[in-house]
């Protein structure tokens, strides 16, 4: 039924269908060149042509499978769809997660496509781009990738962690979230700074980072990967019980999840501009 709510593998089954072609075509248009379209925040923070026709086909077959749904995308906001009804589903969509790498040719980048059901996100994928690796997952059904399921890393001991985390565009907040890197790494075993959110999340589910911390997500950086994340088994939060978002979102084991939360909150991780 039309604004009804689906089950949530249902909703991933068209996440999936979705955010493949969407990436597809995003690869198509990397291999055909692409060139800064516009930009946001600052003169920085870029826009593709291929942002905007990825996330217009994205909003074109969502509008065409669930024509009831609401929709928020980066690049055109809530779209043309309205609010979604009560109970009903909004899907949450990054159409090129990592914009910068994905412009510079770097395979860092990505597709990110979530359903959120009365304001939890309940089914979500994250596809690379470049090289076709897909993390799923749906609400107590687990987090995947490639048929195995996730598990978030065992460490236990915070200077044995390799963290990631990411940069925001505007000068200040850049230099503020340098200085809060200086004052980690003596304490971690290793930072790394890969430039797609959705994907530092997806990594830190499966082990291949320990953790992710970063300042000014936004919800379609956080809806899909975080979900990957928790099923995974990290905690996903912001700092002192608040909830993930544009303030901090920490990811990480719940070993090693109160001794970052700690220092970070001691260098005012979520601080500056």
């Amino acid at each position: 039924m039309i604004g009804s709510a689906p089950t949530p593998p249902e909703l991933l089954e068209i996440a999936i269908t979705v955010a493949r072609d969407a990436a597809a075509t995003a690869h198509r248009m990397r291999a055909e060149g692409v060139s800064v379209a516009a930009t946001k925040s600052t003169v920085t923070d870029v826009v593709t042509a291929a942002d905007r026709a990825v996330e217009r086909q994205v909003l074109t077959a969502l509008r065409t499978r669930r024509p009831g749904d609401a929709v928020l995308g980066e690049e055109y906001g809530a779209g043309e769809t309205g609010p979604a009804a009560d109970g009903g589903v909004r899907w949450i969509v990054d159409p090129i997660d990592g914009t910068v790498n994905y412009l510079y040719g770097l395979p860092y980048c990505a597709v990110s496509l979530a359903a959120e059901v009365a304001g939890e996100v309940v089914a979500g994928v994250v596809r690379n781009i470049a090289t076709g690796e897909e993390w799923t997952a749906t609400a107590g059904g687990g987090a995947w990738r490639d048929g195995a399921r996730l598990r978030c890393s065992a460490e236990t001991d915070l200077g044995q962690a390799l963290v990631a985390t990411g940069f925001g565009y505007d000068a200040g907040r850049r230099a503020h979230q340098a200085r809060v890197v200086a004052e980690l790494i003596p304490h971690v075993r290793d930072i790394r700074r890969m430039g797609a959110a959705a994907l530092d999340l997806c990594l830190a589910a499966e082990g291949r980072v320990d953790a992710y911390y970063e300042k000014g997500l936004a919800a379609w950086d956080l809806a899909a990967g975080g979900l990957v994340a928790r099923e995974a088994g990290l905690r996903v939060t912001g700092l002192s019980g608040r909830p993930p978002g544009p303030d901090l979102v920490i990811a990480a084991p719940p070993a090693l999840f109160e001794p970052l939360h700690t220092r970070l909150a001691a260098l005012d991780a979520s601080g500056g501009p």
